[in-house]
């Protein structure tokens, strides 16, 4: 079974506690934390929702619950671990107004500023590349959450490849894709990209405990769980 500890670190999971639909409390914070580390992971950049009327969080929030956490892994025997921080943007009216009010984003990979961000599962964004062009024009790397979630993208892998290519989106795939955990339709696209060299980043999406649980014992038995680790994944430069 393929070992995660060369992925050095795990860029996009909902483990800060009471900020989203991820941990709820400090405690199943914790339990995540040690889940995440068994797994070999030695680094988290915890990305909750930035979603607009539904998830308000702020930089300030998200840096007040990081600092809360920071303090009980160590209490908890986890100080071992790399704890930082950013965000999911939902791509969205919200978003397109904080790009145009030069409002604080979070971003990770120190002067690289990846920003992760998301779009409806079903509609493409009116507005998508208009924002991608937004993004790169203020500096940010716009990294695409988890593409093999989005159906408007099937069947268009040649689309995929033409945003990271020529609008410089880097793509994150989802590790528990591969399990089917999400549906069978998003572990053939990502299959598709892994055999295309398209994943510049994964991620555990962790938002509870099952989720790791499905990736010790579904995920990470899966053929294409090697050939994805092979790729020149960005994970452990961050």
């Amino acid at each position: 079974m393929p070992s995660l500890a060369g992925l050095g670190a795990d860029m996009h999971s909902h483990v800060l506690p009471g900020l989203d639909d991820g941990a709820e409390t400090v405690e199943h914070s914790l339990d995540l934390l040690r889940a995440l580390r068994n797994m070999g992971f030695r680094k988290l950049i915890m990305t909750p929702h930035i979603m607009g009327d539904f998830y308000k969080n702020t930089p300030e929030s998200i840096r007040e619950s990081l600092q809360q956490l920071r303090e009980s892994a160590v209490k908890a025997g986890l100080g071992d671990m790399a704890l930082e921080c950013a965000a999911e943007y939902y791509l969205d009216e919200f978003l397109g107004r904080k790009l145009a009010d030069g409002t604080e984003m979070l971003t990770f990979g120190g002067d690289k500023r990846y920003l992760l961000f998301e779009t409806s599962y079903m509609n493409e964004p009116l507005n998508l590349f208009e924002i991608i062009f937004e993004l790169n024009a203020q500096g940010y790397t716009p990294v695409l959450a988890h593409p093999e979630r989005y159906t408007y993208l099937y069947g268009r892998l040649a689309d995929i490849e033409r945003m990271r290519r020529d609008f410089g989106v880097l793509l994150q795939v989802n590790l528990n894709s591969l399990a089917g955990y999400y549906s069978p339709a998003a572990k053939k696209v990502a299959e598709q990209l892994i055999d295309a060299g398209l994943v510049d980043f994964v991620g555990t999406d962790t938002h509870h405990l099952r989720h790791t649980e499905t990736l010790l014992r579904r995920a990470l038995p899966q053929p294409y769980m090697e050939k994805l680790l092979q790729l020149p994944l960005l994970n452990n430069t961050l």
